[in-house]
C-alpha cells in the first residue's frame, strides 16, 4: 500500500459529530434487508480470528492517541470506541463490522518467544525480533511519531535494547515511513547499523506515487475516508487496518540489498533465509524465514483479506499470476519448515497445518481470480461483464481471510482485464465516446431534462435500486452541477451503497462522494512528495516534466546546464517541442543558462523548506547566462493541488 497523507489531520476529523456536516442519513429499509441477509450467509460461527488477534497480548496504552511535537494528533484509536459493540449497526455490512473490530485490537503482542509485534499503532504492523545483543526492527510503520510510540511500548515491557538493524519488507510507505522514529540516520550512514531491503526498493519507494502523486493523494482521501467522521455511519476501517497515520514520513535508504531467492543473512545472531517476490503485492518485496525458530514473515503477500490487484487510489496493475506463483514457491521453500507465520498487517497464524492451509487458500485465491478472468476474456466477455457474475469457489468464499475488505472480486477482475487488454473493451461505440460532461448533457436532454430524471430516479431510490440511481443521477450532476435535488439524491444513493458494501475502501469511496456532494471539496495546499531527497536527479527532472505546461512550452527551445557542487553531478536539461529531456554527465557550452547549487539545496526546495528566490538571495544558487530564459522555464511549472472535484465536474 502507498498513499499520501489525508487532506486534513486526523485530529480534525476523527470522531466528527454528525451535526458538523450535512448528513449522513440512516440506513434505509432496503439496506437493512441487504445487511441482514448477508449476516445469514456468512460463517460467523467461526471466531478463531478473534482468538488469534488477541493471542500473545502483552500490553497497550489505555488511551491510544499519538501526537507530534506540536501537539497535533497523528493517530487516534480512541475515536474507534464505537466498535466495542459486538452487534453490527444497520449502516455497516456485518462482515466489514467483524473485520473492523478485529483491526481495533492494538498493543504489543508476542508471536513466539523473541518475536513481538506492535499492532494497531498505524495501518501496518511493526515487528521486533530479539537478537543476541539488541533487536531487529521490521517495517517501521507510516510515520516517525507512531514508530517511536510503538518502540517505546516494546521497551516498556521488554527493556530498552539497541536497534541492531532495520528491515523493510517492501516498497510501500506504510512499511518504511517511520524509519527515523526508530533509528538514527547518522548511525546508518556511518555503517554501524544496516538497513535491509529487497533489490529495487529505493527506486520503487520514491517513484510509485511521485509522477501521479497529486492524483493519487486525492483518490487516497476517498480510499481511506480522510474527511469522514468515525462512527457507524462514517469511516469504520480500511480493511488492512484502521487508516493511515498523518505524522512525519521519513525514508532512510537501505544499505543491504537482498538480490535473490535463497540468500541468507545473519544480524545480531538472527538468521534469515529470503525469497524475492518482485511484482507481487509491491514492485520490490520479499518473504523470509527464520529457520532456527520455524517462523515465516510473508510481508504483505498474504493478509487476512483479499488484497488489491489494482488499488482504488490508482497504481500500476499488479500481476495476479506471478503473485500466486510466488505463494506456491513459498509453500515449496518454507512450508515444511514453518510453525508460525506473521505478516505486516493483521494477526499471525500458528500451527504447521494452519499455516499450510492459509498459504494454499491465499495462493489459490489469486490464481482463481487470474485464470477464470482470462478464461472468460477469451470467450469475448469484458471485465465489467465478468465482474458482475464472478463467484469464488465455496472454500475461498467462506474463508474469512479471502473476503474482499480491501481488494474485491469486482475491481480485481477488472484489473486483471486491464492488465492484459487495457482500458478499451473492444466495442467501437466506446472507442471515442464523449467525455462525461458532454455526454451527460445529451443524456439528460434525451431523458426529458434534469427534473424528469430526478423524479424517476427518486422512485428507483425508494425501490432500493441504488446502483442505478447512482449511475443515472451522475449524468444530471455532471450536466447541471447546481441541481440541488440531484446532488442530494446522488449523495443519498452513494451513502446507502456504502452502508451495504463489505469492502472498506468501497465504503469510504461511497461515503466520501456523498460527503463532498453535500459539503463541497476542501481547499488543499500543493503536494510535497514524501522522500523527495531520495529521488535521483533523473527522477527530479521527470517530476518537473509532468508539471510543465506543454502548450506554453512549445513557444521556444531552451537548453540549461545544472551543476551540483556537493555530488559533482552535471546535467543538460532541455525543453523542446513542449517536452523536457535530460542527459547526465556533461554540460552544453551553448546552454542559455547554467545553474550551480548543492543537491542539499535542491532537496530543501523540493521539501518546501526554502523557496527559490530566498535561496538565490542567500547565495545558495549561482546563475550564469540568460536569467530571463530561466524565469521562463520556472514559469512553465504548474502547481497542482489534490482538491480537484471527483463526483462533480
Amino acid at each position: 500500500m502507498v498513499a499520501a497523507a489525508p487532506a486534513r489531520p486526523v485530529s480534525e476529523t476523527a470522531g466528527m459529530a454528525e451535526t458538523d456536516v450535512t448528513g449522513p442519513d440512516p440506513a434505509s429499509p432496503a439496506t437493512v434487508a441487504v445487511n441482514t441477509d448477508a449476516a445469514g450467509h456468512l460463517p460467523f460461527h467461526d471466531t478463531r480470528d478473534f482468538d488469534d488477534a488477541r493471542r500473545g497480548f502483552v500490553s497497550t496504552l489505555p488511551e491510544l492517541v499519538v501526537r507530534n511535537l506540536a501537539g497535533r494528533v497523528v493517530w487516534d484509536m480512541e475515536s474507534y470506541g464505537f466498535l466495542g459493540a459486538e452487534d453490527p449497526p444497520d449502516s455497516v455490512h456485518p462482515s466489514l463490522w467483524r473485520q473492523a473490530r478485529l483491526n481495533w485490537d492494538h498493543g504489543l503482542f508476542e508471536v513466539v518467544p523473541g518475536f513481538f509485534q506492535v499492532r494497531g499503532y498505524d495501518l501496518s504492523n511493526m515487528t521486533i525480533v530479539e537478537g543476541d545483543t539488541g533487536i531487529l526492527v521490521i517495517d517501521p510503520l507510516v510515520s516517525t511519531e507512531c514508530a517511536a510510540a510503538a518502540l517505546d511500548l516494546y521497551f516498556a515491557h521488554r527493556g530498552r535494547r539497541p536497534v541492531r538493524a532495520l528491515l523493510y519488507t517492501h516498497s510501500h510507505v506504510d512499511h518504511f515511513g517511520g524509519a527515523a522514529g526508530v533509528v538514527d540516520e547518522a548511525e546508518v550512514q556511518a555503517g554501524r547499523l544496516p538497513v535491509i531491503a529487497p533489490e529495487g526498493f529505493l527506486e520503487h519507494a520514491v517513484a510509485e506515487n511521485v509522477l501521479a502523486g497529486t492524483a493519487m493523494q486525492r483518490r487516497a482521501q476517498y480510499m481511506y475516508g480522510a474527511l469522514l467522521h468515525r462512527g457507524p455511519r462514517g469511516q469504520v476501517d480500511a480493511g488492512l487496518g484502521k487508516t493511515n497515520s498523518t505524522g512525519t514520513v521519513s525514508l532512510i535508504p537501505p544499505t543491504v540489498s537482498i538480490t535473490h531467492t535463497g540468500q541468507r543473512l545473519e544480524v545480531d545472531g538472527i538468521e534469515m533465509l529470503f525469497q524475492i517476490t518482485p511484482g507481487s503485492e509491491a514492485p520490490a518485496e520479499m518473504n523470509f524465514l527464520f529457520p532456527k525458530h520455524r517462523v515465516l514473515c510473508a510481508a504483505e503477500n498474504t493478509s487476512h483479506n483479499m488484497h488489491n490487484i489494482v488499488t482504488l487510489r490508482g497504481a500500476l496493475v499488479r500481476d495476479a499470476l506471478a503473485w500466486s506463483k510466488y505463494l506456491n514457491e513459498t509453500i515449496e521453500l518454507f512450508g515444511s519448515r514453518t510453525d508460525a507465520l506473521f505478516a505486516q498487517h493483521h494477526w499471525p497464524t500458528w500451527g504447521a497445518e494452519n499455516v499450510d492451509a492459509f498459504l494454499r487458500l491465499q495462493r489459490d485465491l489469486y490464481r482463481y481470480l487470474h485464470d477464470q478472468t482470462m478464461r472468460q476474456l477469451n470467450q469475448g466477455q469484458t471485465g465489467a461483464e465478468i465482474a458482475e457474475t464472478f463467484e469464488l469457489p465455496a472454500d475461498l468464499e467462506n474463508a474469512w481471510h479471502c473476503r474482499g475488505y480491501y481488494g474485491s472480486v469486482s475491481h480485481n477482475v477488472k484489473a486483471i482485464a486491464q492488465r492484459y487488454l487495457g482500458w478499451f473493451d473492444g466495442n467501437p461505440a466506446r472507442l471515442h465516446a464523449l467525455p462525461p460532461v458532454a455526454a451527460s448533457i445529451r443524456y439528460v436532454e434525451y431523458m426529458g431534462g434534469a427534473d424528469a430524471v430526478v423524479e424517476k430516479a427518486q422512485q428507483a431510490f425508494d425501490d432500493g435500486e441504488y446502483r442505478w440511481v447512482a449511475q443515472v443521477v451522475d449524468h444530471v450532476v455532471f450536466a447541471d452541477p447546481g441541481h440541488s435535488a440531484a446532488r442530494e439524491l446522488q449523495a443519498a444513493a452513494l451513502e446507502q451503497l456504502g452502508y451495504q458494501t463489505e469492502n472498506a475502501t468501497w465504503r469510504n469511496f461511497y461515503l466520501m462522494g456523498a460527503h463532498e456532494l453535500r459539503n463541497g471539496v476542501l481547499d488543499l495546499p500543493p503536494l510535497r512528495p514524501a522522500g523527495a531527497s531520495a529521488l535521483s536527479l533523473e527522477q527530479v527532472f521527470d517530476v518537473l516534466g509532468v508539471r510543465i505546461d506543454g502548450p506554453a512550452a512549445t513557444a521556444r527551445t531552451l537548453v540549461t546546464n545544472w551543476e551540483f557542487t556537493d555530488t559533482g553531478e552535471q546535467f543538460v536539461v532541455s525543453v523542446e517541442h513542449g517536452a523536457i529531456s535530460h542527459a547526465r554527465g556533461r554540460l552544453d557550452p551553448d546552454a542559455a543558462v547554467t545553474i550551480t547549487l548543492a543537491r542539499t539545496t535542491l532537496n530543501r526546495i523540493l521539501a518546501g523548506t526554502v523557496v527559490l528566490p530566498d535561496a538565490l538571495a542567500a547565495g545558495e544558487i549561482e546563475l550564469a547566462g540568460d536569467l530571463e530564459a530561466l524565469a521562463w522555464f520556472f514559469g512553465l511549472l504548474e502547481q497542482t493541488t489534490p482538491d480537484f472535484p471527483i463526483v462533480t465536474p
